[in-house]
């Protein structure tokens, strides 16, 4: 995580106090090898008067900056751009509601340029890394901040997942001052400045995209008339930058642990080695709660096993969703939208289960599986016990009852078994599925719940999403990463379904971190 140590010592910070006078700008502090610098700091006022000197007199009451390398380290999934630096100011300098803002440039490398760089103060009673709102001039290679602290360590720290400058394209959808991005959740507010002539638009983040492994130098894509207000439409795309102003998005406001280990927002999670079952981090991984539609992938698995036709005719019954209503209200449930007597294939009703996560195909599946309901919800409980998941139970087989239970450490070894089923990898992680009713000729799009599906950010080989309000968001994504690995990441009780993600995220880029060790 270090590579750039050589870089990081011709790093300078420059302190700025602001105070009830004005803007102070304290001299450029250069970082040499021998990191304590302890001086009296030359300070002006905007009018070039020696009000500032109330706050430095000579050599009495220094400011401090110790510029260091260790032996603190960074979180594992930053990368560091420049020392940490040491400031402390002395008794009195810095009144209640005041802050003095702190600059700091950064070296120049390809790997980390583009990328999304917040200032970081480290609090060392708790070991954690907290972020404060950051400003960058990448023409510059500074970034800014505004410190409300006397005495504090801060450094500069690039985000791996996010980037901050690249191009910007656009495309025409709602019309308005909206955007597409892979890096901000939806709702997520963002000024986007065009880097070549200095004009910038406030956004709102509305849909995902670009597609970063296609276009992997794209920052964010814009709406036809959010572009015209930066760049001409002709010219197709334009350098940007990305200024978070309201962010959604975990990854951009989460606290970070020094060190070696993620971060979850939620209850509990687990990634494993999909082709040893070793278990290679783990959080509360056995701790057991509601898997919600996580259900749903042994359900599937168990009707399969009954070696069903799947271009076989299945009538639909109400009877079916009348299940799912004893432990939902009917606007609860997600359901296909069928009538009493309506006719489509077994496969239709699969893809509808795994894709589109409906609980009342999960039902009429059962209904025709060639056994009674009890017995397959039977056959369920004693596949995922002769797998070794020993704390997994399902009363009914959609998720929708909170006492389906199962903990991270048993839907990892369920998920390594149930996706050796080649035809539940390929469903689970099929971005659209269409058809229409057999009798009536009516369509039905289905959109898988994963987003992840069809972005091509990880090479998915199976993937399940869930959520009750006993159960928060859970998710499972299996991921072959681009050593061969393949790993298997399950995290249970996000907050949101952005959170789950994240969680998800980090727990396959820890696991393909340590494999690469």
């Amino acid at each position: 995580m270090m590579k750039n140590k050589s870089a990081l010592k011709k790093s300078t910070l420059l302190i700025i106090l602001v105070s009830l006078f004005g803007i102070y700008i304290l001299s450029p502090l250069p970082v040499a090898a021998n990191p304590q610098i302890s001086a009296a700091l030359t300070v002006a006022g905007p009018d070039d008067s020696f009000i500032a000197a109330d706050f430095v007199r000579s050599d009495e009451k220094p400011i401090s900056v110790l510029a260091q390398i260790g032996p603190l380290t960074p979180p594992w999934d930053f990368v560091p751009l420049t020392p940490i630096y040491q400031v402390s100011l002395p008794e009195g300098k810095l009144k209640p509601g005041e802050t003095y803002g702190v600059e700091l440039d950064y070296p120049a490398n390809p790997e980390t340029d583009n990328l999304y760089k917040q200032v970081f103060f480290f609090d060392r009673f708790t070991n954690n890394w907290h972020p404060l709102p950051t400003i960058e001039n990448p023409q510059r290679r500074v970034v800014r901040a505004q410190v409300p602290f006397t005495f504090v360590r801060l450094a500069v720290l690039a985000n791996e997942k996010v980037l901050a400058t690249g191009q910007a394209s656009w495309y025409a959808y709602k019309g308005g001052m909206f955007a597409a991005s892979p890096d901000y959740a939806k709702g997520s507010v963002l000024r986007v400045h065009n880097l070549d002539n200095g004009k910038f638009v406030d956004v709102t983040v509305n849909d995902y995209g670009p597609n970063r492994a296609l276009h992997p130098n794209r920052v964010i894509d814009l709406d036809k008339q959010a572009f015209q207000k930066i760049a001409f439409l002709s010219e197709g795309l334009t350098n940007v930058k990305v200024e978070p102003l309201k962010s959604l998005d975990p990854v951009i406001s989460l606290v970070r642990p020094a060190g070696g280990e993620p971060l979850l927002a939620g209850w509990s999670g687990i990634v494993m080695d999909a082709k040893t079952g070793e278990v290679l981090w783990e959080k509360d991984s056995q701790t057991v709660k509601p898997l919600a539609s996580l259900s749903k992938l042994v359900a599937a698995q168990v009707f399969l096993d009954t070696n069903p036709d799947l271009e076989a005719v299945a009538t639909y019954k109400l009877q079916d969703e009348e299940y799912n209503y004893e432990h939902c209200e009917p606007w609860e449930s997600a359901r296909l939208r069928l009538k009493e007597g309506d006719t489509l294939t077994l496969k239709d009703l699969l893809y509808s289960a795994l894709v589109g996560s409906a609980n009342n195909a999960v039902e009429t599946l059962v209904r025709y599986s060639g056994v009674s309901r009890l017995e397959f919800i039977k056959r369920m409980n004693e596949k995922v016990s002769a797998w070794g998941a020993a704390s997994t139970s399902f009363i009914e087989p959609t998720g929708l009852a909170p006492a389906n239970v199962s903990s991270p450490y048993d839907y990892a070894i369920i998920s390594k078994e149930v996706l050796k089923n080649p035809l539940i990898q390929k469903i689970s992680t099929t971005a659209n599925y269409n058809f229409s009713t057999l009798n009536t000729k009516e369509s039905h799009r289905l959109k898988n719940t994963n987003p992840w599906v069809g972005q091509n950010l990880y090479n998915l080989g199976g993937t399940k999403t869930g959520y009750l309000h006993e159960s928060l968001y859970c998710l499972m994504n299996k991921v072959t990463t681009k050593s061969g690995a393949e790993l298997i990441a399950v995290n249970f009780g996000s907050p949101t379904r952005a959170a789950s993600f994240t969680d998800n995220d980090q727990l396959i880029q820890y696991g393909t971190r340590l494999l690469s060790q």
